[in-house]
């Protein structure tokens, strides 16, 4: 099942790092920021994770929860969570069933040849589990402040419908 803006998320279910557990309804009644990337220790995602990381204060005070998602598998990304001292928890994706429902997953030529990879994304949901924004193919410069103001602005027009 895939995943539609406006629509509640498919149930899903995923491992993360700190032995927390992550599904569609985990962190209901919380903003939930799901962030995909290609690969721990790669330049582009370790810079991504870093931006995160120096912003999750800022995510946190708007009681937003955040996890990166990626293929890597658990051992990996505890190494790649220490090495970068980052304050949130990263979702071990190896069998690609999160890749696939959210869509991620696509054709990429890597020195000439034809790779699947994953399309670096993020995904903003509600507190009530419906996807509300989607960010697909992304560039690092910049996207952790667009996100940031998506959270602070969803906040907003929750606390004014209330």
């Amino acid at each position: 099942m895939a995943i539609v803006v406006n629509k509640a998320l498919p149930e899903f279910e995923a491992n993360a790092t700190s032995g927390v557990k992550v599904s569609n309804t985990s962190h209901t009644g919380q903003i939930l920021i799901l962030y995909f990337y290609p690969k721990d220790n790669t330049p582009g995602c370790t810079t991504e994770a870093m931006q995160f990381r120096d912003r999750f204060k800022d995510f946190e005070k708007t009681g937003a929860v955040l996890f990166g998602v990626s293929r890597d598998n658990m051992n990996s990304h505890n190494e790649f969570k220490a090495k970068l001292e980052l304050p949130f928890e990263l979702i071990a994706d190896t069998e690609e069933k999160m890749c696939h429902m959210f869509g991620v997953v696509k054709n990429k030529i890597m020195y000439g040849k034809k790779v699947k990879g994953i399309e670096r994304s993020t995904f903003l949901i509600d507190t009530n589990g419906i996807l509300v924004q989607e960010w697909r193919g992304l560039k690092v410069p910049g996207h952790v402040d667009d996100v940031l103001k998506a959270v602070k602005d969803l906040k907003a027009a929750a606390k004014k419908a209330a």
